[in-house]
């Protein structure tokens, strides 16, 4: 029997067993919303801007690692979209982004909402399609999801004519995939593997580097193992967040700009540096001409143009974290660990001497005591927390008490204000046993702040917690060290009602100004039942340090205001 293109959607989702979809639709996607409200396969949630709907995708792939799956219309709907493709593209997240377009006939005529969708799309997906034939939609759906999550994962986005999703055709899903051109490298090299080890076996100060790859590739398991094996310090991006126990003994903390001490000392000072699934991102290594001069580099990354991009390489190893892993730890069970106790012990003085702390106070309230404390909170409790961009984002990075992987949703790579409140939807949706937590800015709620709606629409209890310092915060805090107190566009003293807008969007509300009210106020929004915003007022100079200043080196912190 022959179907539609749009039936054709229907089906390749359920064949992928895709249980939620996120979207708003539109004249171009109007049919394959027809054939949604046909079928009880899926949940499809409206949501109250396109952006919204791939970083709620986002929080669903990234807290299961499975593929989330957005819906968005022709034009306007596909550019308000981008922004998420964007942020999924720099964070590897697997999604699938079906976009509808105007007829074929009508394409390159400046047809009403006619947006050159895969041209905008193109730098920011891992690869995406235009559909030309019904014939070849089943096989295109099948490549998109494929692609999307295998080797390094990403965006794929598929653009589809309304003529085509009106069009019949024949329908057969492919079971499996090969696509000539697109060959990732699962199968580490043996030989790379044991070079490393040997490599590891000699070191007297390794550091193992651990980036978002290891969640990726499902490989925690085998990192804590080697890490425990060797007992060799380790420390994480913070997109590798929760990877290493923050009470593991071993553990330095997270590295980088805002990252600690200990962690960035060992960076600098490191004679081998074991790259497990990262990239080297700028806002990790600081200046490139000082970082790890000493150092020889072991990499093993999934995606080889990742390796030697940014540093040179002294062992490369291309392949999946995991498999990696797995042929590593057998070869450097026998480690003297007498080779590097003193390097041990001078990492456990960093953590001693100088570790990441704040000056606690009752009024004004911290940011990072409320960071704490809602970490003691849900201590025994499932728990995700997702945050916005700025300031907050990396009180949590740095004070949260994350013990496992896929419990920290943030946007790292292209930094997106408005990402934590449709991510965390995304989380609480697929993950419905779990307290889902929004640690968000007065800047950065307001960017998303229309899917409360969606929120009560469809019953999806998201707690958001804004450390409400009345300031742009990390813009501020830069031109409070940088630009001597210009503070150009960043006081943000004229807000909305916040208890008073959330309860206009059907949740429920509270305002903060003292440590006993947010004990209650914490307790209240989870027992809620419903969508909820804590704002909360903080120290609004309070700064993020340490903070390793632009264009320095891993070991040129600012650990004080005063620096």
């Amino acid at each position: 029997m022959k179907i539609s293109g749009s039936q054709m959607v229907v089906e390749a989702l359920k064949a992928e067993g895709v249980k939620v979809i996120y979207g708003y639709p539109g004249g171009a996607i109007m049919n394959i919303y027809d054939e949604v409200f046909k079928q009880d396969y899926f949940e499809h949630i409206l949501v109250r801007h396109e952006q919204a709907a791939i970083h709620a995708a986002e929080g669903h792939a990234k807290s299961t690692g499975k593929t989330g799956v957005a819906f968005v219309t022709s034009g306007p709907g596909f550019t308000n979209a981008v922004t998420g493709l964007a942020d999924a593209y720099m964070d590897s997240v697997p999604i699938v982004v079906i976009s509808g377009q105007v007829p074929l006939p009508l394409i390159g005529t400046d047809a009403f909402q006619e947006i050159d969708a895969v041209g905008i799309s193109r730098p920011c997906t891992k690869h995406n399609y235009l559909v030309k034939d019904i014939e070849e939609l089943p096989r295109i759906l099948k490549e998109a999801f494929y692609i999307a999550n295998s080797g390094r994962p990403g965006p794929v986005h598929v653009d589809i004519p309304k003529d085509i999703t009106a069009q019949l055709g024949d329908f057969e899903y492919p079971k499996n995939i090969t696509i000539d051109t697109y060959k990732p490298t699962y199968k580490p090299n043996i030989k790379q593997i044991e070079k490393a080890a040997i490599a590891i076996k000699k070191a007297k100060k390794p550091v193992l580097y651990i980036g978002g790859g290891v969640i990726h590739s499902n490989a925690t398991k085998e990192v804590r193992e080697l890490a425990t094996t060797t007992s060799i310090p380790a420390l994480t991006t913070l997109k590798a967040t929760g990877v290493i126990s923050c009470d593991d003994p071993n553990f330095l903390g997270m590295v980088g700009m805002h990252g600690t001490y200990a962690a960035n000392k060992s960076m600098s000072d490191t004679d081998l540096m074991v790259c497990i699934g990262a990239r080297f991102d700028d806002r990790v290594t600081g200046k490139l001409e000082v970082f790890g001069v000493d150092a020889e580099i072991i990499h093993i990354d999934i995606d080889p143009a990742s390796i030697g991009k940014l540093v040179e390489v002294d062992y490369p190893i291309v392949g999946d974290v995991k498999l990696a892993l797995e042929k590593l730890i057998p070869l450097v069970k026998d480690i003297d660990k007498t080779n590097y106790a003193e390097w041990v012990k001078t990492l456990e003085a960093y953590k001693k001497e100088k570790p990441t702390d704040y000056q606690d106070a009752d009024f004004p309230i911290k940011p990072q005591w409320v960071i704490q404390t809602v970490g003691k909170y849900l201590e025994n409790k499932k728990h995700i927390i997702a945050t916005d961009v700025g300031q907050h984002q990396m009180w949590t990075a740095q004070f949260y008490p994350f013990k496992e992987p896929r419990e920290f949703l943030t946007s790292g790579g292209l930094g997106t204000m408005g990402f934590g409140l449709p991510a965390a939807m995304g989380a609480k949706r697929i993950n419905p046993d779990h307290v889902c937590i929004n640690f968000t800015g007065d800047g950065s709620i307001l960017m998303n702040i229309q899917e409360l709606m969606t929120c009560t629409a469809s019953d999806i209890p998201v707690i958001n917690i804004i450390l409400n310092n009345n300031h742009l915060g990390m813009v501020r805090q830069w031109q409070t060290f940088f630009y001597e107190n210009r503070f150009s566009s960043t006081p943000n003293k004229t807000q909305p009602d916040f208890v008073k807008l959330t309860e206009s969007f059907g949740g429920v509300g509270y305002q903060v100004n003292t440590k006993e009210e947010f004990h209650k106020a914490l307790k209240d929004a989870i027992d809620s039942g419903k969508v909820a915003m804590i704002n909360v007022a903080v120290d609004e100079m309070e700064n993020v340090l340490p903070m390793v200043p632009a264009n320095a080196g891993l070991d040129e912190m600012m650990l004080r205001f005063e620096d």
